[in-house]
């Protein structure tokens, strides 16, 4: 059948895997022994699969043949067609002949294969006939040869004495020539192990050599790497240092530039300092001063104030008085005189108002000026706040700016870092990177393409579609714990290394459908859910070690471990790997890689461990997690990189932030010394407004007290009456007047002169203060300012030399920490040198040693060649006298003890002798003595082959006696079962009657009937020659009639009870 015929007979379940096999199993009931296994049950299974079909019989495994064999020994044969009986074959078997039903009843009774089996028999016993009939013939011949080489027997026997003597001599020579022969190949021999030996020493020590010269490789191109990293890293802190260094000259210039300038600023700052304080002492004396002098300034300017009042009173009552005088002669009348005081009251009442207002005016005004100026006052003393405030602001953002600057230069130089640090491992990973594609080459060159595009096809799956069941290939899911073991590990696993494992089947079937989608490549499957290896138990033996013993690995992964190396053991050699494959059924493996399975197969022989494919995967691991790790750290490396590059431009921004801040605060300090100085100005002009009020009010109000005087002398005169004089009263009063004018002007002097002279000292404070000490003050500040006052952040010569300073101090830090680490990279840098000259040393010398062992392996192979010269030439002088011996004959037993002793002479002396004997028989047939000889054994060797002829035949007149003897038994229990069947379905039909089957033996056969049987039927070993039906219809003792004797009907049942039968027994 095809393969989609044999998938068609398979049942499709719900699973969605595919089925690949299906099986079919019968079990009989055997306690009628009819199959002849000697069991109560037979067990027959037919597992069909996509390719062939199986069979097992008791659950052990059988060809197909055995199967039909047993079945036809039981009955069943493929070639009986009655097992289902068509339309007419009934009555075809009621009118067939006897002998056609006993060859259908042996059909049924599976006779056939007794049958095939005696006539292969009689086939065999034949052939046997024939060749003893040869040999009988052989005999004949070889009995008339001897007879005719007995007849020279007498003239032989001499020669034969001769001719004994002369081999036994003859086997002497070539018996001492062999044993010399021998010895020499013995000797050749030990010789050749004990090169050998020492051969297997150097080529141990060669390969030593070879993996530690691979080792130096290796590591010369990591030295020569790191080498280069350095030299270059070396390189990049020399010019980075030379950098720095013409920056630092150049920041040191700068610096000594501005330290002098500074030493020359500070030296007149502190002049101006110096002046600065004294002016200020100067000022708060000179300040109090003032304050303890205005006090007394404006006391006496108070009493001039109140004397001249009193003055100015005094002298208005005594012009009063002299006016009245003057007016008595002027005026005749007193209505003239009350008009002229009426009308001078009216016009001093008038001017009286008109200097009120003007007081009240400049009062006004005086208030206005004093709340100005306290107004002005508050504001100066703000603004004088909002400089302090602003100083401090400045210098706070200075030192946040200071701080910011140092921050971002820590963060410069921790990136000049990451960028080294970058360099070098972008140096390392591209070095990596080529180490492990050359990795990956040799493995892949250990492999076959499919499966090397397999293996990276089913980790792209695994990763894409996230398969966490796809393990890996089974050489990454374990270690070997001592390397000694590696080449036993890789040769028991083979190609077992690049198998898939897989958690379960479908894993598998996904990852497979869609490798076979994708077209990538090919790989075998290890599902752990479908494997269950069955372990032996290995040797409790110090020589026996198992392989799972030297292996680590996940326990998730044993059962793959154990599918592949469970069943193998590592023993010293050969002789004890073959005996415990014997006694414990394990397979075995030395630790040169030459197995024994425990099939019987044996393989090994020379391993190039420089293809080792376990250290090619070690390689491949080493770099693939080297690689990963200086990956890993190269993008940790970059990324930190970027996120401090980040940072240095969010520290730039913020120094930007804060010099714009700062910016700001300078201009707002600058816009608040200006508006000091302004309301300074404006306070002054107040102060002088204020003065002039002052003295306008003061002297207004003394105006005004002589009016008020003056009015009343007026009315005290318009009451009066008018008189020719004044009176004694209003003359002392004048005379008082004056005298208290006088005494008020000595006063008003004197007060004025007091008052003038604080007013002296007050006014040269005043202008000692205003014009000379406070703008001395105010230049000073402005001076030490313009030098560079001593704030942080400040854009003065000071503030420039102490950033220059902190630049130079961090350019000296850097320049240290290059200086460092140049002579840390100069001292790797020799260092790597060194190891660089060693190691190439070293390689050299194992170079030049492997070049000498070169010479020695060829030395070794013309050594070789010349001993196998040798050997060959030894062992054909062996193999000559072993001809020359054998060519000999049958030799007496005195041949090898009578010239055991005997010189070599003498033995070529006694040679010679018998030769010359042995000439007079030249006439004699030299070969007739051989001749008789080969013919009497050839005749010893026809008579035993004779009689183990003679022995086979009466095994196969056995076996055809036994064979007769079991098929008779068949027909004989099928012939019964048939009959009874027979006889109980007629008897149904026809319950009166009698139906019978009768078999016919060979012995009762009379003549009638052996003239019916056909000739081609008839047969010198059956015992039976035919089946004969005999029925009755209305008798149970009735002899009955032959189915020949019946009418239609009659035959129509007979036939219906035949096919009734035949169905059951079938």
């Amino acid at each position: 059948m095809s393969r989609e015929e044999r998938q068609a007979l398979l049942h499709e379940g719900v699973s969605v895997t595919t089925t690949l096999s299906a099986y079919v199993e019968i079990v009989f009931d055997n306690t009628d022994n009819r199959f002849p296994t000697g069991r109560e049950e037979v067990i027959l299974r037919r597992t069909i699969g996509l390719k062939k079909d199986e069979y097992s019989l008791d659950k052990k495994s059988a060809s197909k043949a055995d199967v039909m064999n047993l079945l036809e020994s039981a009955g069943f044969s493929k070639s009986n067609p009655y097992y289902i009986v068509p339309q007419g074959r009934i009555t075809a078997l009621t009118n067939a002949k006897d002998h056609e039903r006993l060859a259908l009843l042996k059909e049924v009774a599976g006779t056939k294969v007794y049958e095939q089996r005696r006539a292969e028999s009689l086939r065999i016993m034949a052939e046997t006939d024939a060749k003893r009939g040869k040999i009988d013939e052989l005999l004949d011949y070889i009995d008339t040869r001897l007879a005719e080489l007995e007849e020279e027997k007498e003239e032989l026997k001499e020669f034969q004495e001769k001719d004994k003597e002369r081999r036994c001599l003859e086997y002497a020579l070539y018996s001492r020539e062999l044993d010399e022969v021998t010895e020499a190949v013995e000797e050749l021999e030990e010789e050749r192990r004990g090169d050998v030996h020492s051969s297997n020493v150097r080529r141990e020590q060669f390969n030593d050599r070879q993996k530690q010269a691979q080792t130096l490789e290796q590591s010369i191109s990591r030295t020569r790497n790191a080498l280069t990293t350095a030299q270059v890293t070396r390189q990049g802190a020399q010019s980075e240092l030379t950098d720095l260094i013409r920056s630092r000259t150049e920041l040191e210039c700068i610096v000594n530039d501005l330290r002098l300038a500074a030493e020359r600023a500070g030296g007149q700052r502190a002049t101006l300092e110096a002046e600065l304080t004294t002016v200020e002492a100067r000022i708060r004396e000179r300040e109090v001063a003032l304050q303890q002098l205005l006090p007394q300034w404006e006391a006496h300017r108070t009493r001039e104030t109140e004397e001249r009042k009193g003055l100015d009173q005094a002298r208005a009552r005594l012009d009063a008085l002299f006016a009245k005088r003057g007016r008595l002669d002027r005026f005749r009348t007193k209505a003239d005189r009350d008009r002229y005081l009426n009308a001078e009251i009216a016009s001093v009442e008038a001017y009286g108002a008109a200097q009120n207002g003007a007081l009240e005016t400049a009062k006004i005004e005086l208030d206005k000026a004093k709340a100005a100026l306290a107004g002005v006052e508050d504001r100066v003393e703000g603004a004088e706040e909002s400089q302090e405030d602003a100083r401090q602001r400045h210098r706070d953002l200075g030192d946040q700016l200071a701080k910011l600057k140092d921050e971002h230069a820590g963060l410069t130089e921790k990136r000049k870092d990451l960028w080294r640090e970058e360099t070098r491992l972008k140096s390392l990973v591209d070095n990596e990177a080529d180490e492990l594609r050359t990795a990956e080459r040799t493995l892949a060159s250990m492999m076959d393409k499919d499966t090397g595009s397999g293996l990276r096809a089913v980790d792209q799956i695994a990763e894409r579609f996230g398969l966490d069941g796809v393990y890996g290939p089974l050489y990454r899911l374990f270690e070997v714990t001592d390397d000694k073991f590696n080449t036993a590990i890789e040769l028991t696993a083979g190609n077992s290394l690049f198998h898939v494992v897989v958690d379960t089947d479908e894993t598998a079937t996904h990852v497979l459908t869609t490798m076979i989608r994708e077209r990538t490549g090919r790989v075998t499957f290890i599902p752990l859910n479908r494997i269950n290896p069955k372990i032996p138990p290995p040797p409790n033996a110090q020589d026996a070690i198992p392989l799972m013993d030297k292996l680590r690995f996940d326990p998730m992964h044993l059962k793959a471990l154990q599918q592949v190396f469970g069943k193998t053991c590592v023993c010293r050699d050969l002789t004890i790997a073959a005996a415990y494959v014997k006694s414990h059924g394990i397979n075995t493996i030395t630790l040169d890689g030459d197995k024994v399975d425990r099939k019987g197969a044996l393989t090994g022989g020379f391993y190039d461990v420089r293809r080792s494919r376990l250290e090619a995967i070690n390689t491949l691991m080493s770099w693939k997690t080297k690689f990963t790790a200086n990956d890993k750290r190269l993008k940790e490396v970059v990324t930190t990189t970027t996120q401090l590059e980040q940072e240095i431009t969010r520290t730039m921004g913020k120094i930007q932030v804060l010099q714009n801040q700062q910016m700001q605060a300078r201009n707002s300090r600058e816009s608040l010394v200006e508006e000091a100085a302004q309301l300074a100005r404006e306070k002054e002009r107040l102060l002088e407004r204020i003065e002039r009020l002052e003295g306008e009010v003061s002297d207004l109000d003394a105006e005004l007290g002589a009016l008020r005087a003056k009015l009343e002398g007026y009315r005290a005169e318009l009451a009066s009456p008018l008189a020719r004089g004044l009176t004694a009263e209003e003359e002392a009063l004048i005379e008082d007047l004056g005298r208290e004018i006088d005494q008020r002007q000595k006063q008003v002097v004197e007060l004025g002169k007091t008052k003038n002279e604080f007013g002296k000292r007050k006014n040269m404070i005043e202008i000692e203060l205003n014009e000379s000490l406070r703008r001395r003050r105010d230049e000073l500040r402005g001076k030490i300012e313009t030098l560079g006052a001593a704030e942080a952040g400040d854009a003065s010569a000071a503030d420039e030399l102490e950033n220059r300073t902190r630049e130079l101090k961090a350019l000296n830090n850097s320049i240290d920490a290059l200086n460092k680490k140049s002579q840390d990279l100069e001292k790797e840098v020799d260092k790597l040198t060194a190891q660089l000259q060693e190691e190439r040393s070293t390689l050299e010398k194992l170079q030049v040693q492997q070049v000498e062992d070169n010479r020695g392996v060829s030395k070794q192979q013309k050594n070789t060649e010349r001993y196998m010269t040798k050997r060959t030439m030894l062992l054909n002088r062996k193999d000559e006298c072993n001809r020359n011996i054998r060519d000999l004959g049958v030799l007496p037993e005195e041949a090898f003890e009578k010239y055991t002793n005997e010189k070599m002479d003498r033995l070529m002396k006694k040679l010679h002798t018998v030769n010359e004997g042995l000439k007079k028989f030249a006439h004699v047939n030299k070969k007739a003595f051989e001749q008789y000889n080969n013919f009497t054994k050839q005749r010893d060797q026809l008579l035993q082959r004779r009689e183990d002829l003679e022995k086979s035949a009466q095994s196969i007149e056995e076996l055809v006696e036994v064979l007769d003897q079991r098929k008779d038994e068949a027909i004989e229990r099928t012939f019964k079962q048939v009959a009874s069947n027979f006889e109980e379905v007629f008897e149904k039909l026809v319950p009166v009657g009698r139906g019978r089957l009768i078999i016919q033996r060979r012995i009762d056969q009379d003549e009638e009937d052996a003239e019916e049987m056909d000739e081609t039927q008839q047969s010198s070993i059956d015992n039976y020659t035919g089946v004969s039906i005999k029925v009755s219809f209305n008798s149970k003792v009735d002899e009955g009639l032959r189915i020949q004797q019946l009418s239609g009907g009659q035959k129509s049942l007979v036939a219906l009870a035949t096919g009734t039968y035949s169905s059951l027994h079938v």
